[in-house]
């Protein structure tokens, strides 16, 4: 039999870390991925939570008397950690948005397909964008950065110590959803702006050539113009991915601020 023995309270405060790293790995891009199994996503929530547990800030035990308290406590943490991992998982869902507006376009919104990082309908070029960012964010060590950003809300936001401003949250999450928008567009904006030119010239050889059949003719033109421009402009995507990162980062401030 092993002599290992410890405080209670060093085990209640190692769940409560356990509790807002575990949440945050449950929702954020590349630790979220349906491809993970959960088994690995547990060991790698309770393996980052001892390393935050012995190398991370000073310990702040939180005080309660009950189980409800201390339930509330838990609460708290995973309100953190949730809070954290989604507005990660927001930024990096632009592309998918992007992608739906290009099918639209091309008139590939029809072919949608499982994307099985979201388990949801996506479609092609979306999926085809997702998966270029998400590599090109790995590459460059972005999953590093969200989990120190993760565990300097250990030293920003204590165990027990955070208190939610939703006037300020509801803010940021506004003004994010307006950029989000802009962002998507901005990234589809070259497909949106030959196309549109391209049904502008269908329009007139309609009118000069009404023996044709525009609408079959159309269908295959912008499928071919649509793929060709995204063959074109898929060169941007290293900067679309800067500008991904660089939101991320604004839009995980915002919320820390909100939860201090």
């Amino acid at each position: 039999m092993s002599g290992l023995s410890f405080p209670l309270s060093e085990l209640e405060y190692f769940l409560l870390i356990l509790m807002r790293i575990a949440s945050f790995v449950y929702v954020a891009p590349f630790f979220s991925t349906k491809g993970v199994p959960n088994n690995v996503k547990i060991a790698l929530s309770v393996f980052i939570s001892y390393i935050v547990y012995n190398f991370g800030p000073e310990h702040v035990y939180p005080q309660y008397d009950t189980f409800i308290a201390y339930c509330v406590v838990v609460l708290k943490e995973v309100t953190v950690g949730l809070l954290v991992g989604l507005a990660a998982q927001m930024c990096t869902s632009i592309v998918l948005f992007a992608g739906r507006i290009m099918d639209m376009e091309i008139g590939l919104s029809m072919a949608s397909v499982l994307d099985p990082l979201t388990n949801e309908q996506s479609t092609v070029t979306g999926v085809l964008l997702q998966y270029g960012t998400m590599l090109i964010l790995y590459t460059t060590g972005f999953h590093r950065y969200l989990l120190q950003a993760l565990m300097e809300t250990f030293t920003l936001i204590p165990i027990n110590a955070i208190n939610i401003n939703t006037d300020k949250l509801l803010t940021n999450l506004v003004t994010f959803l307006t950029s989000y928008v802009s962002i998507g567009f901005r990234i589809c904006l070259p497909i949106f702006a030959s196309i549109t030119l391209m049904n502008v010239v269908l329009g007139l050889l309609a009118k000069l050539a009404p023996q044709m059949n525009m609408f079959s003719v159309g269908i295959q033109l912008k499928l071919l113009a649509g793929l060709t421009v995204l063959l074109i402009t898929v060169v941007m995507l290293p900067d679309v991915c800067t500008f991904i990162s660089t939101q991320t980062r604004q839009l995980i401030v915002s919320v820390v601020e909100g939860l201090m």
